[in-house]
């Protein structure tokens, strides 16, 4: 069994993220949160610099964006999710990534309005920096937020973006992307480098509607050990298609695209279909579903009412990874994960996903030009596992299926707002009498997750501590075929390394300075 060890330093229709359907509290001063009367007339506009204290309702968060999945902002959101909880809204729900923008903006409003006095100059810095990042969704700071004086009357408005702009139905946000990096890990004279230029396109319609695009072209070149796994895997970890830079080893060159479309389609539901990545725990690892794999087309819907939070995902990926100017194969995931607030401070949730295909794993043999061809037997697409409130290893079993389900829950416990305990289980196949008998039979297949969080270590502020430790049986996520493995374009939809490990995670973020 192979043994990874990992320490880090570091400062990472139907569906969308936690309540986006939800509007802010409408009287933010007495911590009561309501939703949007939709019976009631159109809110009147404001500029970004109301005052707080105004007594009238906050602007709708409906049709909200999301945080781009990113380990060093969620490092600082969650952060601040384990000190200062969730709102009346029970957001933000870290169990599911990414994060509306909207619960992002009132959990920084919240710390600034409640806790002033308290706050360090490093925690004052990064709220307003939550805060101006997230400005369509909030009302406190944004003053700071504007400029008096626009670069060229129309550039940097706002500090936070190139260029924005905010009616009462509309609002826009442009940015440049610009990502250089250089660095030497064996001190040899060849050196590994990333360089991406793109753009990133953001906004809403009718605060009901939103959309996101963010397209990048890029060329690196990387270490040996990560050049051996693209070798033998045909697949630019995160990334789809590619081709090699400058005919040289190691470098490579590609484009990144992702984008989506958010729909608040009542109150407590929201629709997402995009083309990007998801994430489910709140680990540093995800044995669920993780953010390691290339984006891939999904259909998702939140639904959010009284303690529960439920999820539904339908995904169309890529079974191989040729990486050819051709037709690939296709299959699906289906995925519901259905969480509960046992305590404002204890979160427990149950999951469910099966990966299936067009495809039987049984063949058929053809005559092509007079000559038998074994080719993979048509079965079609599997509607049954469109139904959102089902028991998919149900179906699979009721239907003769091949698929690949898995099963699981995870956990999140905060304990005097500085401490989190978490975790997660997943089963794919447990035979209690195999486990007993010790002999490592293949078919059990599980694997486990547990973790912690510590903030203001010994009352250091903004010293903070990660511990996780992740094992993964051998065969965990495999299957019959690459049509019903727990893949995407030949990377792991869970843990980056597949299966057959332990792994011990250490992370250490310390901030000394507002920066």
């Amino acid at each position: 069994m192979r043994k990874s060890y990992l320490l880090l330093l570091a400062l990472t229709g139907l569906l969308t993220a936690p309540a986006a359907a939800q509007d802010t509290p409408t009287r933010p001063s007495d911590g009561k949160g309501t939703w949007l009367d939709y019976s009631g007339a159109p809110k009147p506009y404001r500029p970004a610099a109301w005052n707080l204290n105004s007594d009238e309702p906050a602007k709708s968060t409906m049709g909200t964006t999301y945080v781009p999945l990113d380990v060093d902002i969620y490092r600082l959101i969650d952060r601040y999710a384990i000190k200062y909880g969730s709102d009346s809204l029970a957001d933000p729900h870290t169990s599911v990534r990414p994060y509306t923008r909207a619960a992002v903006a009132r959990l920084a409003e919240r710390i600034l309005r409640d806790s002033t006095a308290g706050l360090s100059r490093q925690d004052r810095f990064n709220v307003r920096y939550l805060l101006r990042d997230n400005w369509h969704d909030a009302r406190q700071d944004s003053a700071v937020n504007l400029r008096e004086q626009p670069i060229l009357k129309h550039f940097y408005e706002r500090r936070s973006d190139l260029y924005s702009l905010e009616t009462p139905d509309f609002s826009l946000r442009v940015n440049p992307v610009l990502g250089l990096s250089l660095g030497n890990s064996d001190g040899s004279k060849s050196y590994s480098f990333l360089n991406t230029r793109g753009v990133q396109v953001e906004g809403t319609i009718d605060q009901r509607l939103g959309f996101y695009t963010f397209l990048a072209d890029n060329q690196m070149a990387v270490p040996l050990y990560v050049q051996q796994r693209i070798e033998r895997d045909q697949a630019v970890p995160h990334e789809g298609f590619w081709k090699p830079f400058k005919n040289t080893p190691g470098q490579y060159d590609f484009l990144s695209a992702r984008g989506y479309l958010t729909y608040a389609a009542g109150k407590h539901i929201s629709l997402q279909l995009g083309h990007d990545r998801n994430q489910i725990g709140n680990g540093y690892r995800s044995l669920t579903l993780s953010d390691y794999a290339s984006p891939y087309l999904f259909l998702k819907a939140n639904t959010r009412i009284w303690k529960f939070h439920y999820q539904n995902l339908f995904a169309q990926m890529t079974a191989d990874a040729p990486n050819l100017d051709a037709e690939y194969d296709r299959k699906y995931l289906a995925l519901h994960h259905l969480s509960f607030d046992v305590l404002p401070n204890l979160n427990v949730g149950v999951f469910e996903s099966v990966v299936y295909s067009g495809y039987s794993s049984t063949s058929d043999s053809v005559l092509v030009n007079g000559r038998p061809v074994i080719q993979p037997r048509r079965r079609g697409f599997e509607l049954q596992y469109l139904n959102p409130i089902i028991f998919y290893r149900a179906v699979e079993q009721g239907t003769g299926s091949e698929d690949n389900a898995i099963l699981g829950l995870d956990f999140k416990w905060n304990i005097k707002r500085q401490v989190q305990l978490y975790g997660q289980l997943v089963l794919d196949e447990f035979v209690l009498s195999q486990i007993r008998s010790g002999n490592g039979w293949w078919a059990n297949k599980q694997a486990f997750q547990l973790g912690g969080k510590y903030v203001d270590v010994a009352g250091i502020r903004n010293l903070d501590i990660q511990g996780e430790f992740n094992y993964i049986r051998p065969y965990m996520y495999q299957h019959e075929d690459q049509f019903r493995n727990y893949q995407h374009n030949a990377q792991s939809l869970a843990h980056p390394m597949g299966a057959n490990l332990w792994e011990l995670v250490g992370i250490i973020s310390y901030q000394p300075y507002p920066a």
